[in-house]
C-alpha cells in the first residue's frame, strides 16, 4: 500500500523536525522540503494529501520576505498555514496541539494511517529500482548504523548490483576498519572493497584547522576515491550514502543557518560524477536503527556507536597531527574498555574523547610536564536533535584519568563535557 503523506514546508521554524516526528506518530509519514518547493519537485512525492506551511506565509528569515511557491497554493491540497503571529497558531498545550493535527490529517486531508517501519522498507526498495533501473551502485560504506542500513535497503532492492567501498582514511576508532571487513565480507557476505587511504587523507589535511574545512577536504576525498574506483568496474552510475535528517538539518537548508557541513551533505564537491541514493534521508536515528533491525541486521550492528563520517578529525581539534590522533585513538579505546567495564556502555548512546590543540602545565613522575588534555564526551539522545549528558560515577571518572593519563602518551589531564545540546552540539567539530 502506498504511504499517505502530509508535506511540511520549512518557512524557517525550528519546529519542523519536532512536527515530522509528531505526526509519524499518528501514523502517517511526513517529509520536510524547502518553501519554495516547485511544481516539477511537487508532482514528484507520492501521496501527499496536504501541506503545512510550519512559520506562517509572509515570514522573514534573515531580513528577506519568503512565502510557500505558487505551485503550493495551485496544486489544490489542504493547506494549515502555522503561524506564531496569528494566523492558526499552534496550541501551547500537547493535547490540544495533537487534537489540531489529528483534525488536519485525518479528517481535512482524508490521510490513512499506512506509515511504519515495513511500509517505509517496501516504499525504498521500490524508489531505488525506480532510481537505479539496470545500474549499478557504489555505495560509501563506514560500517556505523546508517551506512550499513543503507547497505541492507540496497541489497534487498538490487542484488549483486551494489558494490561497497570502505575507505581508511586513517581517522578511523581502533580496530573499526578491520571490524568493518571481517563483518561484511565474512559474515554477511557483501561485495566489499577495503582501501586504505591514511597517507592521502592526512597529508591533504596537514596544516588544516578549521573544522569546515576539514569537512569538505575529507568528503571531497571521499567522492574522489569513489571516482577512481568506479572507473575500474562497468556502469556505475550511482553512491549510496548512510545520510540522515539530523546530517541535513545541520548542514543547512534554505531557510535555516548551518551549524556544521557534514561531509556527505555540505561536504561534497559541486563536479560531483555520481547521481546519489540515500534512502534513509529523511529518517531520524531512531527510525534508522528500527529499520536495520525490520531488515535483520544483527542488534551489535545496529545499536553500535554512531560514528562520524569524517572520523577522529573532528575529535583531534585544530590542526591534526599524528601524535594527537594517536591520543584520541587511545584514550577513546580506553574509555569504551571502562564503561564496559563498569557495565555502563550499553546504558549510554554515544561516549568519545576529544583532544584539543593546546597543552597546560602538569606534573609527571616529579617533574613538569607540558601536554595536552582528553575531553570525555558522553550523551543520551533519541534521534540526535537534542542531547543530554549522563552522570557518569566518580569512580569511573577516577579509572578514566588514572588509565589516560599514564597510558596515552602527551596527555596530562582528563575533562569531562556536561553541555548538552544545545547550546553543544554532540561533536565538538
Amino acid at each position: 500500500m502506498k504511504q499517505d503523506m502530509i508535506l511540511i514546508l520549512d518557512l524557517g521554524s525550528n519546529d519542523n523536525a519536532g512536527l515530522a516526528r509528531e505526526i509519524r506518530g499518528l501514523g502517517v509519514y511526513s517529509e520536510i522540503h524547502p518553501h519554495d518547493i516547485t511544481g516539477p519537485e511537487l508532482a514528484k512525492l507520492s501521496n501527499v494529501r496536504g501541506i503545512i506551511l510550519n512559520g506562517g506565509p509572509n515570514r522573514k528569515v534573515n531580513g528577506e520576505l519568503i512565502n510557500a511557491s505558487e505551485a503550493v497554493y495551485q496544486s489544490g491540497l489542504p493547506l494549515y498555514l502555522s503561524d506564531h503571529q496569528g494566523h492558526a497558531p499552534w496550541p501551547i498545550s500537547a493535547t490540544d496541539r495533537r487534537k489540531v493535527l489529528e483534525d488536519f490529517i485525518f479528517q481535512t486531508c482524508r490521510a490513512q494511517k499506512t506509515w511504519n517501519i515495513e511500509s517505509y522498507i517496501a516504499d525504498q526498495v521500490e524508489r531505488i529500482r525506480r532510481q537505479v533501473g539496470n545500474g549499478r551502485v557504489l555505495l560509501a560504506l563506514s560500517g556505523g548504523v546508517d551506512s550499513s542500513v543503507v547497505a541492507a535497503l540496497l541489497v534487498r532492492a538490487i542484488g549483486d548490483r551494489l558494490t561497497c567501498v570502505h575507505v581508511n582514511h586513517g581517522l578511523m576508532r581502533k580496530g573499526e576498519s578491520e571490524q568493518v571487513v571481517d563483518v561484511f565480507q565474512k559474515e554477511l557476505n557483501v561485495n566489499l572493497i577495503y582501501i586504505d587511504a591514511t597517507d592521502r587523507f592526512l597529508d591533504r589535511l596537514t596544516g588544516i584547522a578549521d573544522p569546515e574545512q576539514k569537512r569538505k577536504i575529507i568528503g571531497g576525498e571521499f567522492v574522489r576515491i569513489f571516482e577512481e574506483e568506479a572507473r575500474k568496474q562497468t556502469g556505475i552510475e550511482f553512491l549510496g550514502q548512510g545520510t540522515i535528517y539530523s546530517d541535513v538539518i545541520e548542514s543547512g537548508t534554505k531557510t535555516s543557518q548551518a551549524i556544521k557541513s557534514h561531509h556527505n551533505v555540505g561536504g561534497l564537491p559541486e563536479d560531483l560524477h555520481f547521481e546519489l541514493v540515500e534512502p534513509v534521508k529523511m529518517l531520524f536515528k531512531d527510525e534508522v536503527r528500527a529499520v536495520g533491525l525490520a531488515l535483520g541486521l544483527p542488534q551489535s550492528m545496529v545499536y553500535r556507536q554512531p560514528f562520524p563520517g569524517p572520523g577522529l578529525a573532528v575529535r583531534c581539534l585544530g590542526a591534526i597531527t599524528r601524535d594527537r590522533l594517536t591520543a584520541v585513538r587511545e584514550s577513546d579505546a580506553i574509555l569504551h574498555e571502562e564503561l564496559e567495564k563498569a557495565g555502563l556502555d550499553q546504558q549510554i548512546w554515544q561516549f568519545f574523547t576529544v583532544v584539543p590543540d593546546f597543552r597546560s602545565t602538569g606534573i609527571k613522575d616529579g617533574k613538569r610536564s607540558f601536554e595536552w588534555p582528553v575531553i570525555v564526551r558522553a550523551v543520551n539522545t533519541v534521534d540526535a536533535m537534542t542531547a543530554d549528558v549522563p552522570e557518569l560515577p566518580w569512580l569511573v571518572l577516577r579509572n578514566l584519568t588514572e588509565r589516560i593519563t599514564r597510558e596515552v602518551p602527551g596527555v596530562n589531564r582528563v575533562l569531562y563535557d556536561l553541555t548538552p545540546k544545545p547550546t553543544g552540539t554532540i561533536e565538538w567539530e
